[in-house]
């Protein structure tokens, strides 16, 4: 009886696994401008938190021109998700990913600084943008608790209505 009990507790759990694993946008694009957006936003943390503006400031001067056609990727995306309610849920999104950040970085303490304060030095060897879209995906800074390319279905349900 334990056996088949432990075999329907196994099965019971498949369908949770893909929930727990790491969110994929259906678009590789679109996956991709999350992730440097991600980057972006760790950075900007790291910069405030840890007093790395020169480093951060020389990021953006560096990759200006890739993050301008990245922010303008993740604008469409929410405009052609949200509608009129676009540029709320694009903000929520920013906002949402930097607060999970700074707390992640704030459950690390002292340590965070130390930490992650060569990902400057890594990110300003990069020279293309395939190298800063490879490095941020390797990063993997996605929190867990930011939702990103969630399905239609899952959308508030105003926004999709405001968008008709």
């Amino acid at each position: 009886m334990r056996p088949v009990i432990a075999a329907l507790t196994a099965l019971s759990l498949l369908p949770v696994q893909p929930v727990l694993a790491a969110q994929k946008c259906a678009s590789n694009s679109d996956q991709v401008a999350f992730e440097v957006q991600a980057l972006r936003s760790e950075l900007m943390v790291l910069a405030t938190g840890c007093h790395n503006d020169g480093e951060y400031n020389a990021f953006i001067r560096r990759f200006q021109a890739n993050l301008q056609a990245n922010e303008k990727q993740i604008h469409a995306y929410f405009q052609h998700r949200y509608g009129r309610s676009a540029q709320t849920e694009h903000d929520r999104f920013v906002t949402e990913l930097a607060n999970a950040m700074s707390r992640l970085g704030t459950d690390l303490g002292t340590d965070f600084c130390p930490r992650n304060g060569q990902m400057f030095h890594e990110v300003l060897a990069l020279t293309t943008t395939e190298q800063l879209s490879d490095y941020a995906a390797g990063k993997n800074l996605i929190p867990a608790t930011v939702d990103v390319c969630t399905p239609m279905s899952t959308a508030a349900p105003a926004a999709r209505r405001a968008s008709k």
